[in-house]
């Protein structure tokens, strides 16, 4: 029932809330992602993709990637605990359809110059959706974009250094929330 929002999305879910934004273009008031997957998809070298594939049975390469995306910082204990949840809160075969989904679809034609604004914050040890890659997708697609990098922080931002996460994106949310 409401008429206007603003959405977030983390990784995938940032190529989701594109999504409808591309859908509903005149209910979105501002998205925000949080080490967003660019509408134009993002399209992985093949050894990358048998990662990322293989990784929906098999726990060890979840905990590959969640190392790689994180810069290579972070203790055994919390690689270990995100695998754990990720294993748990995850379908194997909605694990992999994903893949297909962020890795390969593009549809940024629909919501480049969308006049929405919309947020993108990475974090500054995260390899594969870097402040570069948003500059070249998200920043170019948004006249109305920002761009925050967290300095200490890789892919999930969320656990990794949620109080400056939560700063900068009800930063974000807030403005012009009077108007």
């Amino acid at each position: 029932g409401w008429e206007r929002f603003s959405l977030i999305g983390h990784s995938m879910g940032g190529s989701v809330i594109q999504r409808a934004l591309a859908a509903a273009p005149e209910r979105v008031r501002r998205i925000a992602g949080v080490s967003p997957v660019p509408a134009s998809g993002l399209p992985l070298p093949p050894e990358q993709w048998e990662l990322f594939a293989a990784a929906a049975h098999t726990p060890r390469n979840r905990r590959v990637i969640l190392d790689t995306t994180t810069g290579g910082r972070r203790p055994a204990a919390w690689l270990d605990r995100m695998v754990s949840r990720s294993v748990a809160c995850s379908e194997a075969k909605a694990f992999r359809a994903w893949l297909d989904s962020w890795a390969g679809e593009d549809f940024h034609e629909e919501i480049e110059g969308s006049p929405v604004p919309a947020l993108a914050v990475v974090g500054a040890l995260d390899p594969a959706l870097s402040a570069d890659v948003q500059r070249a997708t998200w920043m170019r697609w948004y006249p109305r974009a920002e761009l925050v990098e967290l300095p200490s922080c890789g892919h999930y931002a969320m656990d990794e250094t949620p109080l400056d996460l939560i700063r900068v994106v009800e930063d974000f949310l807030r403005a012009d929330a009077g108007a």
